[in-house]
């Protein structure tokens, strides 16, 4: 049996391996909202976060865009009552708004056969029909990282990008060495999730994170 991570867990746990994530805040309160958005001049993204929540877009879970003291109060207000028991919603994430227009996915997936794989590919609306994904098999080393990199076949997101700086290589680089090494050393780890992975100022940040773990005693 396994068991997913929230996304302030998910978080918490990939950051201590290196992995880039926007400064933000697990609020319980929309007092608690309105006191971190105001360290920031930038409108605000929220969204519900709990263990068992799916489908956050589709069940209105994620305000983007919200500006402003009683905005931000109303909107963390009414993620806390969208919540469900089955939620196991443990509150309200918060965070400045990203803005760039280059999206990847990252992350890794352990088969029982073949063990973990680092897997980094083409994200955002254009993922599915264009589908530039590559696999290695983990550990990775930096030069198998930058191979990763060259493999892809939509090199030119990489280079500067309708007025946008090329992307931080050596930053990605370290992003998937970041996930080689949690593969092994996160027991019971089933995969990591990292979607999207957005290139802010030419840096990679991962926006979302998820992880799942299998659970002691559970193994087939």
């Amino acid at each position: 049996m396994t068991t997913t991570l929230s996304e302030s867990e998910s978080k918490a746990l990939l950051s201590k391996f290196g992995v880039p994530f926007l400064p933000e805040a697990l609020v319980t309160s929309p007092a608690e909202a309105v006191a971190f958005a105001a360290s920031s001049s930038s409108p605000m993204a929220l969204k519900l976060c709990g263990a068992n929540i799916a489908h956050k877009s589709e069940r209105g879970l994620v305000h983007l865009g919200v500006s402003g003291a009683d905005s931000i109060r109303d909107s963390c207000q009414k993620l806390l009552e969208a919540a469900r028991p089955e939620d196991n919603a443990t509150g309200v994430l918060i965070a400045p708004m990203a803005n760039g227009l280059r999206e990847f996915i990252a992350g890794i997936s352990v088969d029982p056969v073949f063990g973990a794989t680092v897997v980094f590919g083409l994200g955002g609306v254009l993922a599915e029909a264009i589908a530039d994904v590559t696999v290695r098999l983990a550990p990775i080393r930096r030069h198998d990282a930058f191979d990763m990199l060259a493999s892809l076949r939509s090199q030119s997101l990489l280079g500067d990008f309708r007025g946008e700086p090329a992307v931080n290589l050596e930053a990605l680089a370290n992003l998937l060495c970041a996930l080689s090494t949690a593969s092994s050393e996160i027991d019971g780890l089933v995969s990591i999730d990292l979607n999207p992975v957005m290139i802010i100022n030419g840096m990679p940040v991962a926006l979302d994170a998820l992880v799942e773990i299998e659970q002691p005693g559970t193994a087939a």
